[in-house]
């Protein structure tokens, strides 16, 4: 994308010669400006605090599935795919939802929305990122975790958001399988196959996504509404989804543990721990019913996710 100067200053011929240009610094400070302003919402199309959480929970199963930590070839390999594969997805995203990113308080300042960028630019990014993800997972990792990155951002694009998102209030029990696929991509980075280990991590994250994702949904509850998106605690009361969260959270606690049969008690205990506080607060945060305890439920969600990746991975390695 060419940058242009937002006015030409047009100067004689004849004049050029006892006529010095102090503007030209400032034009081209405010060109770089400029362009700096642009790759930062171009990045900001790739969700780059989703990439952040997904990409660990790729890398992080990688060691348990070499027991140790891989080459470090391999990981920055695999770290760059993930990214992509990622941030693709969540650019064409922010291209498919810029109606309803227009009319909600929080993401009405997107780039799209907010017209900083056009539509086709953000369509054409996030295409060429996936396609970038699947060419690195293909030629320096391997061609079963290309395509199971494939499948995890075709997933989130035409299962997710064209389809679940605005149509059922299941949009993010089904569509939260999107996210899980990065445990299937790290293992088949290493392994080149999928084990039940790999499907159990998968089924974690799986089933982690409705409850972390109601309680952040709890908090834009009237931003949905707006925009006519079916979560679920916008249908229901906040006292009903809390009911919800804490049968999800029972589930995930105990899916959590089954990889502890391979990865022994150095993942148990700490894992058990993680879950009963996330249980804990749920319950803590339903009696109290307010914005300020969904937030750090929602808050406290992404760190336990990280923090049991990372326990499974010290478990493995150690």
């Amino acid at each position: 994308m060419s940058m242009q100067t937002s006015a030409e200053i047009l100067i004689p011929a004849d004049a050029t010669n006892a006529l010095e240009l102090p503007s030209r610094p400032g034009i081209a400070s405010g060109s770089m400006a400029r362009v700096r302003l642009s790759a930062r919402d171009y990045v900001s199309l790739t969700k780059p605090r989703i990439i952040v959480l997904l990409v660990l929970t790729e890398l992080t199963t990688m060691v348990i599935a070499a027991r140790g930590v891989p080459s470090v070839t391999l990981l920055l390999w695999a770290a760059l795919g993930g990214a992509l594969a990622s941030g693709g997805s969540g650019a064409i995203n922010c291209w498919y939802d810029r109606d309803i990113d227009r009319v909600m308080a929080r993401t009405c300042s997107r780039p799209l929305p907010s017209g900083r960028i056009r539509p086709w630019q953000a369509l054409v990014f996030g295409g060429s990122l996936i396609v970038a993800a699947v060419i690195v997972f293909a030629l320096a990792v391997n061609v079963l975790s290309a395509a199971l990155a494939l499948g995890g951002g075709m997933f989130y694009v035409f299962i997710y958001t064209m389809v679940l998102k605005r149509t059922t209030s299941l949009n993010i029990v089904i569509g939260g399988a999107a996210g899980a696929f990065p445990p299937l991509v790290g293992w088949a980075a290493v392994r080149g196959d999928i084990s039940w280990v790999a499907v159990a991590l998968f089924a974690l994250v799986f089933l982690w996504t409705p409850p972390h994702f109601w309680s952040l949904a709890l908090l834009l509850r009237d931003d949905y509404r707006s925009a006519r998106v079916p979560m679920l605690p916008t249908l229901i009361s906040t006292a009903a989804t809390y009911r919800r969260i804490l049968v999800y959270l029972v589930v995930l606690i105990a899916a959590s543990l089954i990889p502890a049969l391979s990865l022994g008690v150095g993942y148990l205990i700490p894992v058990a721990a993680l879950g009963a506080l996330y249980l804990g607060l749920a319950r803590w945060a339903q009696r109290l019913g307010t914005s300020r305890a969904a937030a750090l439920l929602f808050h406290y969600s992404l760190g336990y996710l990280a923090l049991v990746f990372i326990v499974g991975a010290l478990a493995a390695a150690i």
